[in-house]
């Protein structure tokens, strides 16, 4: 009688098996939601990533003063600064990462992360603490991200946020 691994191995359970593997890398975007994560964001790309596209929603509160604007409006730029739609954006995406700071405006998070709610997209959000940063600060940008994302981390190093991103395949 055959072992129950013996029997997986076997040469007629193998039309059971994937035989290939999962051809399609994730996508991931990563948003920087204020001023001051913006050069964060910035540093962050630099690297070397497998299928990250960085982002800036940083004139979000500027845009959202203008009540003309629609929601795909020019707010979202890539670093370059070239113009870019939000649907368009997280509908390409497996993961939105948004990235803000403490004293930071991140109100973005609503829109971004309501977009990635209609299309079903998973969301994360880094909040690049310094030991300088005053819980008052950290708890005001918790409050704007928490419900708009699935997980939080307050970080308190861009190394940290570096280590999460590969970590999450970006």
């Amino acid at each position: 009688m055959l072992t129950e691994s013996e029997r997986m191995s076997s040469a007629s359970e193998s039309r059971f098996r994937l035989q290939s593997p999962n051809s399609k890398p994730r996508e991931v975007k990563v948003f920087a939601l204020d001023a001051p994560s913006d050069a964060l964001v910035r540093r962050l790309a630099e690297r070397s990533w497998n299928h990250a596209t960085f982002l800036t929603a940083s004139t979000f509160a500027a845009a959202d003063q203008d009540k003309s604007c629609g929601p795909t409006h020019a707010w979202l730029t890539d670093l370059g600064g070239c113009p870019r739609s939000l649907m368009d954006e997280v509908g390409a995406a497996d993961l939105v990462v948004m990235v803000a700071m403490p004293d930071g405006n991140a109100d973005a998070a609503a829109a971004i992360g309501a977009a990635c709610s209609d299309m079903r997209v998973n969301t994360a959000a880094f909040i690049s603490a310094s030991m300088s940063s005053s819980e008052e600060a950290v708890s005001k940008t918790l409050a704007q991200l928490r419900p708009w994302s699935l997980m939080v981390v307050v970080a308190k190093s861009e190394d940290y946020i570096e280590d999460m991103l590969i970590a999450l395949r970006a």
